[in-house]
């Protein structure tokens, strides 16, 4: 039997699959957290016009009592209540009754604090916390809090998804006779075989969407090798200036990884339930990579993790039995 037959049949016993096989466990496990990361966040950010809207907070009302602070006197009341900054802006509003945002600075620090226009009082940051944490977030998908850095290493770690998706390919492929049971899940089967069964599945079912992620996380991460491929595929000239093909492979890339549904011919006119559900069915796409990492995982822990420890243990206890059969009475 050639090499290709027994692919084609029993896939199994090639050392080629297996050693592709330990490379897509491996590798898995290695960049599995920040997989489930990314997936996770980006979910999540799918919604990020409505969690700002949420954490929006209304004006800040104050008491009026006797005549308003001038806007030297609130400069003076923010510098004494932060010590060595000094005042950027006063952003009075023309509501008497409303908080007044200051901008003040220290060196590259620069804080917005809210003051009573009557009193002088520090009341608190203008930015709620809510709205802090949905920024945070975005800047933790995009650039994992460390900036450029963190931006490119995005990319590095959407490279090697793609590693994963082409390795997976050719581990999931389980022979002729059995390529159809890789399409579904089967009940009644044991969580082991469940789990494989459910990772195999969506493994088949979203390649395409897996690979458009991997895509378009690695140019958003590291854009300069595909703009470079871009020029290269099609240079640029002043016949095709702004009507690229490239050019909008690259933008589509780009927009539907943030999920912007409503772009692609989805009839929503804005806010309301059909933009909910079309985002909601992204927001559950963009966690299938978390999915695909946690059922790895339990294989892998089944796998390795509890076949080590199955051996150390009959290990301990043989020698156990050794020991105490030495014993005399």
């Amino acid at each position: 039997m050639t090499g290709w037959q027994q692919w084609v049949t029993r896939p199994q016993q090639l050392w080629l699959r297996r050693a592709v096989f330990q490379v897509h466990l491996w590798s898995g496990i290695g960049i599995g957290l920040y997989v489930l990361l990314v997936s996770v966040t980006g979910s999540i950010l799918v919604f990020r016009n409505e969690l700002y809207v949420a954490a929006t907070r209304p004006p800040v009302i104050v008491a009026e009592s006797g005549p308003r602070l001038t806007d030297v006197e609130l400069s003076a009341a923010a510098t004494r209540a932060h010590r060595g900054y000094s005042v950027v802006r006063v952003a009075r509003t023309r509501a008497a009754n409303q908080a007044v945002p200051i901008e003040l600075k220290r060196g590259s620090a620069v804080i917005n604090r809210l003051f009573d226009p009557y009193t002088g009082k520090d009341l608190g940051s203008t930015v709620p916390l809510g709205i802090w944490l949905v920024s945070r977030l975005i800047v933790l998908h995009d650039d994992l809090l460390a900036g450029r850095t963190g931006r490119t290493v995005n990319g590095a770690g959407a490279l090697l998804l793609l590693v994963l998706l082409f390795t997976g390919m050719i581990v999931w492929w389980p022979g002729i006779r059995a390529w159809r049971r890789s399409l579904t899940v089967h009940r009644h089967v044991g969580w082991r075989r469940f789990t494989w069964d459910l990772h195999s599945m969506l493994g088949f079912w979203t390649l395409a969407v897996i690979l458009m992620f991997a895509l378009s996380g690695a140019y958003l991460g590291i854009p300069q090798p595909f703009d470079q491929l871009a020029d290269w595929l099609e240079p640029p000239t002043d016949a095709n200036a702004g009507v690229r093909i490239v050019d909008q492979v690259l933008y589509w890339l780009a927009y539907l990884h943030f999920g912007r549904i409503n772009g692609i011919g989805i009839p929503c006119g804005g806010p309301g339930a059909c933009d909910i559900v079309t985002k909601s069915v992204w927001a559950a796409i963009g966690l299938i990579p978390g999915v695909m990492f946690v059922t790895g995982a339990m294989m892998w822990w089944n796998r390795v993790v509890v076949k080590r420890l199955r051996t150390q243990r009959q290990a301990k206890d043989t020698k156990g039995s050794k020991g105490a059969s030495g014993v005399r009475l």
